[in-house]
C-alpha cells in the first residue's frame, strides 16, 4: 500500500515498506504543519527550490537520519556546506531508488536562499513508487511543457500548488490536470497565509466535471493508494 501524508503547505511523505519519501519538507517553522510532522524518518528528501518554505528542515532531517537530498547541483551543493548529504542534479535527470524512480522536470518560478538569489533552476518531481506515480510540481506556474510530464507516465496523483499570486491558482491548475491527464489532484501551497487562502467550495467548483478527482487533504490527513 502507498500512502501520501500532507505535512502542510507544499510538504508530502510519500510511504510504502520501508521507504519514507519527504518532498519540500517546510515542517518546523510551519504554521500548518500537523504534529505529526514530528515523527517522519525520511530515507530521501526532494528539495524543488532554494526558497525557505521548500527546503525547511531539509539539512536537519538529512543530518538526523543519514539520508540524501535530492535537489538541483547548485542547491545541493549549498545544502552539502551546512552538513547535508546530497545528490546534486538538473532538469531531465532521473534516479533509481529501493523504492523506485524519481525523475526531474522544470517548473517556472524563482529559485533563492535568503542570502543568496538566482540559486538553480525551480524543479518538480515525478516519483514511481510501489505501483503508483506521483507528481509534486514544486512551485510553479502553468505552462505547455506539462504535458511532457503527462506523456512520460500516467499519473495517479498530482500535488499541484492552487494559491496564486506566487504560484497558479486553482483554474491554472485545472488547465494543468488537463495537461498532465492525472487521475487525482490533490491542492498544496495555499491557505497557509493569507494572501494564499483558497476554499474548499472554490476548489470544488472549479474541478467538478473536468474527468478527475479533487482530494483536498488537510494537513497531517493521509491518501492510500
Amino acid at each position: 500500500m502507498m500512502e501520501i501524508e500532507f505535512l502542510g503547505h507544499s510538504a508530502f511523505a510519500l510511504r510504502h515498506g520501508e521507504d519514507e519519501v519527504l518532498i519540500d519538507p517546510y515542517l518546523s517553522d510551519s504554521p500548518t504543519a500537523p504534529p505529526s510532522a514530528q515523527k517522519v524518518r525520511p530515507t530521501l528528501i526532494l528539495v524543488t527550490h532554494a526558497h525557505g518554505d521548500h527546503v525547511g528542515d531539509a539539512v536537519e532531517l538529512s543530518k538526523r537520519f543519514h539520508c540524501p537530498v535530492l535537489s538541483t547541483f547548485e542547491v545541493a551543493a549549498r545544502l552539502a556546506k551546512r552538513g547535508a548529504e546530497t545528490l546534486g542534479a538538473n532538469i531531465g535527470g532521473e534516479f533509481e531508488f529501493p523504492f523506485g524512480r524519481v525523475k526531474m522536470f522544470n517548473a517556472v518560478h524563482s529559485s533563492s536562499f535568503e542570502d543568496l538569489y538566482g540559486v538553480g533552476t525551480p524543479s518538480s518531481f515525478l516519483v514511481t513508487m510501489g505501483d503508483c506515480t506521483l507528481f509534486h510540481a514544486g512551485d510553479t506556474a502553468l505552462f505547455g511543457d506539462l504535458a511532457l510530464v503527462g506523456e512520460e507516465a500516467d499519473i495517479d496523483v498530482a500535488m499541484l500548488p492552487v494559491g496564486g499570486v506566487f504560484t497558479m491558482d486553482v483554474k491554472d491548475a485545472v488547465k494543468a490536470m488537463k495537461l498532465l491527464k492525472a487521475k487525482r489532484m490533490v491542492p498544496m501551497h495555499y491557505n497557509t497565509w493569507k494572501d494564499i487562502t483558497v476554499s474548499y467550495e472554490e476548489m470544488r467548483k472549479a474541478c467538478d466535471g473536468r474527468g478527475f478527482e479533487l482530494i483536498a487533504l488537510k494537513p497531517g490527513e493521509s491518501l492510500r493508494l
